[in-house]
């Protein structure tokens, strides 16, 4: 399971642990989790670092690549990961 899958895992366990519970193979379901947000982070960061800009250089495509990966992985963690609490957990 990769740090995308444990991280969910973690927050269902904490925030969400009705769902949590109903899981029947939870190591399966978050192994597979992480690995669709891994993918996820990764299409959108290349959308968002978009086409290299003409005479980009080494330190400024290293700053473009960087920021669309934050920026993607911060928006999937958002949507896919950091869900809801259930009302009980707060």
């Amino acid at each position: 399971m990769n740090r995308y899958g444990e991280q969910a895992m973690t927050h269902w366990r904490e925030h969400k642990p009705q769902e949590f519970g109903e899981l029947e193979n939870r190591e399966e379901f978050f192994t597979e989790l992480g690995e669709e947000i891994s993918t996820e982070i990764e299409t959108r960061a290349r959308d968002l670092a978009g086409e290299e800009p003409d005479g980009e250089g080494y330190l400024q495509r290293l700053q473009r690549l960087n920021s669309s990966r934050m920026t993607a992985e911060g928006e999937v963690l958002r949507e896919r990961v950091l869900l809801d609490v259930e009302p009980d957990s707060e």
